[in-house]
């Protein structure tokens, strides 16, 4: 058996098959990791959740915010951004039954071993691992119960922008979901500026790169996360691996062997 880690799909299926080739992937004995953003912007959203949904037992996902915006939509909790890439997936005879799989997937997951922790845009430096798994449970509870659209019309808006442990209801949901879909720099107290997108040198002060502020080896996981192409899957790290190389903007899809840290590529049209 082996394990891999895959960066965002957006819907590109056709670069995932051909990784899954590449590394002779059996779906009866290997286990996928998927960072999140499975879909949205990309060519073949539906048929990537097909696909997935095809092999779901050998599938470990984390949820991303395309994947929570898209639920949102088919759930019509909100009329906010609808891409028409979505179009497909969200008339389709199926939409239900694939976005209910999804609302059953969690913000973090930890590897049986112990070895990796994984979640859409990362884990904050002013979390243990434990306190984000157990944060993770909370939104994870929320979404499989009967105030999941409430949850949904809620979860959009950058405030608060820093964690306090006494934050409740809707405003601590959308903060634990603001940082770990959405985070890419922050500053040394937790404060998220949500407002950037763009590559690390580029931060403005206090701000940083999330995962700089982490020190080398606080955790005893290594942390696999995706959101933030601009990076170029480039952390300066062992202990921190980002796995967003921009497939949806035509540069590449990257995937992990989990079991080596090996790193495959392929190429992605836009």
């Amino acid at each position: 058996m082996s394990n891999y880690a895959v960066g965002d799909l957006q819907g590109c299926l056709k670069p995932l098959q051909r990784l899954l080739k590449q590394v002779n992937f059996d779906a009866n004995v290997d286990q996928l990791w998927l960072v999140g953003d499975l879909v949205n912007r990309g060519p073949d959203s539906l048929d990537t959740l097909r696909f997935l949904y095809s092999m779901k037992d050998s599938l470990r996902i984390t949820l991303g915010n395309h994947d929570l915006h898209t639920i949102a939509l088919a759930r019509k909790a909100t009329t906010r951004g609808r891409h028409p890439t979505l179009e497909a997936l969200l008339n389709a005879h199926d939409c239900d039954e694939l976005t209910q799989w999804l609302l059953q997937q969690p913000l973090v997951r930890k590897s049986d071993d112990g070895r990796y922790l994984m979640s859409h845009a990362g884990i904050p430096h002013i979390w243990s691992s434990h306190q984000a798994l157990s944060l993770s449970k909370e939104v994870e509870s929320t979404l499989q119960s009967v105030k999941v659209d409430d949850f949904f019309h809620n979860m959009y808006g950058d405030s608060p922008l820093c964690w306090r442990d006494d934050l409740c209801g809707n405003e601590r949901l959308r903060t634990i979901t603001n940082y770990l879909t959405r985070m890419r720099a922050c500053d040394a107290h937790g404060e998220l500026e949500l407002s950037f997108k763009g590559s690390p040198a580029d931060i403005p002060a206090p701000y940083r790169p999330w995962f700089e502020w982490q020190p080398l080896n606080q955790r005893q996981e290594t942390l696999i996360f995706g959101h933030w192409a601009a990076l170029e899957c480039n952390t300066g790290r062992n202990d921190i691996i980002a796995l967003d190389s921009g497939c949806v903007w035509g540069r590449h899809m990257t995937m992990l062997n989990m079991d080596t840290q090996q790193l495959y590529r392929c190429e992605c049209k836009p």
